[in-house]
């Protein structure tokens, strides 16, 4: 069998994994049993000053199992799927559960569940071979190669996995995906310049590695030898991966339960939450549909909660948060599960127009080592990175130095300008968002990283 039909084979079907989940279920004799299964292959290539690395293929699988008394429970968790190891983990997390505490929280097994089907595997993603990535990472080394003053350096992964979540109730989820990501980092080889640029989807045959690399490599070129700009209050122009990289954040918060005790950026004055209420400009809507085109993502939480279209921020009002089924059930709610995608809905506008209409401005490629400073307005501070340039008079002047900021993802979306073409980017998982032009970012310091 050659390695290409071996990575096919060693992701599950279903019928394999219904067969795995019996022979689990088969062993408990606990009051309740959950099971998990996951299991992957990933195909690698690495590459770093001008040459490739390494390559390699992943393979890998793991079984979780949960057994419950009541309200206790405890869970195993093992890469061995022989009848043995299944056994063996039924029976240790058995063992524990009888020890652990009770659990205040603890909820009843879910029952069967009907999922909408979403159809995000492609042959075209899982047949790929060594040498198609090699070629893909040529399209970078090439021109690094060719010019004096390059030197680039990236990953390219390409794989697919399928994914169960059961349990004695009759409760079984499946979900089977491909996955392709190209990041890309070119610098100059006097240290002052930078670019990097990404691209992710779950079919191969439309990640253009070609453009990747050209994007980064153009930018590298640009952003040497920048200069320093006062720290300031700018208009700003943010890539897609920029505003994934911000926007993307407020997902963390949509919980319900943070809003309604009061650690949330979503507690109305007096108690409760915000939903029906104008949180941001009128032109922003933030959704998740695990079968839209651009995202199909898995239709299920990790505890096999079903996951349709939930618009959480339409024309700037508020319209829902999530609930867990602990939570629903004490604010009488249904439960809806979190997101595990993310999309901002894009607007008419392009980087040349937003670029073009700005008198003075920064545009920032994207943000590196966000960390929150307070929860409640979703404050954040972090750094510009790899291609930061100074717009004057409607175009690129100049390369700057990289910023630290202090920014909500909440005060950007409030003082939108334009809204640019929605677009998977390249890091950040399941996740579409569209450039953005926004007015008074806050930018407080000067940063010496490249």
């Amino acid at each position: 069998m050659s390695r290409q039909q071996q990575a096919r084979t060693a992701v599950l079907s279903r019928e394999e994994m219904q067969r795995l989940v019996g022979r689990a279920l088969s062993f408990s004799q606990a009051e309740g049993c959950d099971v998990s299964i996951g299991c992957n292959v990933t195909g690698n290539t690495r590459f770093a000053a001008n040459q490739l690395t390494t390559a390699g293929v992943v393979e890998d699988a793991n079984i979780q199992v949960q057994s419950t008394f009541g309200s206790k429970h405890a869970v195993v968790t093992s890469n061995d799927l022989s009848d043995e190891s299944l056994r063996r983990v039924v029976r240790q997390s058995e063992a524990l559960a009888r020890l652990a505490p009770d659990d205040p929280e603890a909820m009843p097994p879910l029952p069967q569940q009907r999922y909408q089907a979403v159809s995000a595997w492609f042959d075209a993603t899982a047949n790929v071979t060594p040498e198609a990535r090699a070629r893909a990472a040529l399209t970078a080394l090439e021109e690094a190669r060719r010019s004096s003053d390059l030197r680039a350096a990236g990953f390219i992964v390409t794989g697919g996995s399928s994914n169960c979540v059961a349990n004695k109730a009759g409760l079984f989820a499946y979900h089977r995906n491909t996955y392709s990501n190209y990041g890309l980092t070119v610098r100059t080889l006097d240290g002052t310049g930078s670019g990097w640029a990404g691209a992710d989807d779950q079919d191969w045959s439309r990640l253009d590695a070609q453009q990747v690399s050209r994007r980064a490599i153009e930018k590298a070129r640009l952003s040497r030898d920048p200069t320093a700009v006062e720290p300031g209050r700018y208009t700003v122009i943010l890539e897609p991966q920029a505003v994934a990289d911000l926007v993307g954040l407020l997902a963390y918060y949509l919980d319900a339960r943070q809003a309604d005790e009061g650690r949330s950026p979503f507690v109305r004055e007096g108690g409760g939450n915000t939903i029906g209420e104008r949180i941001v400009d009128p032109r922003v809507t933030i959704l998740s549909d695990p079968r839209d085109p651009q995202l199909l993502s898995q239709p299920f939480d990790g505890n096999g909660l079903p996951l349709g279209r939930q618009v959480w921020v339409e024309n700037g009002v508020l319209r829902q948060l999530y609930y867990d089924r602990f939570w629903a059930q004490r604010q009488n709610r249904a439960p809806t599960g979190a997101p595990a995608c993310v999309k901002m809905q894009g607007g008419d506008s392009t980087l040349e127009r937003m670029i073009a209409s700005t008198e003075r401005g920064v545009l920032v490629t994207h943000c590196w080592y966000l960390r929150e400073t307070d929860p409640r307005t979703v404050m954040y501070t972090g750094l510009t990175r790899d291609g930061t340039f100074l717009i004057e008079n409607g175009r690129i002047s100049r390369s700057i130095r990289n910023f630290r900021f202090n920014e909500s993802p909440l005060q950007v979306l409030n003082n939108v300008e334009a809204i640019g073409e929605a677009v998977r980017v390249g890091a950040g998982g399941d996740t579409v968002m569209p450039a953005l032009k926004v007015r008074d970012f806050n930018f407080t310091s000067l940063s010496e990283a490249v």
